[in-house]
């Protein structure tokens, strides 16, 4: 277990260092992180909505969107700091956990 420290603190120094995606482009004033963009913004960063984009805008709905708490989404950037450390720390969680299990599954088959 203890060969796997150094993994663990690396997956929590980024869940703490997660938030920068919510400071840096608020400082360099550029807007949603890329690639993260909603239909609405896509219309006016470019002007139209791709077919695509919009025939399957409604297909997904995020788990915890904007990485925030419901009902945190207009908080406070110090607020939703918080929020995006509980997601990574959630999605490492769940990953880790997943992995736990395949490979015990695994491991079960072989012998």
């Amino acid at each position: 277990m203890k060969a796997y420290r150094p993994f663990w603190i690396a997956l929590l120094v980024m869940a703490l260092a997660s938030p920068l995606g919510l400071y840096v482009p608020e400082w360099l004033e550029a807007g949603a992180a890329w690639g993260e963009w909603s239909l609405e913004e896509v219309k006016r960063l470019v002007g139209y909505a791709p077919s695509g984009m919009e025939r399957l805008a409604d297909l997904w709905r995020a788990p915890i969107p904007d990485y925030a708490l419901p009902g945190q989404e207009e908080a406070p950037l110090a607020h939703r700091s918080l929020s995006y450390v509980l997601s990574a720390l959630l999605g490492i969680g769940l990953c880790s956990g997943a992995a736990f299990v395949v490979t015990r599954w695994l491991t079960k088959r072989e012998g």
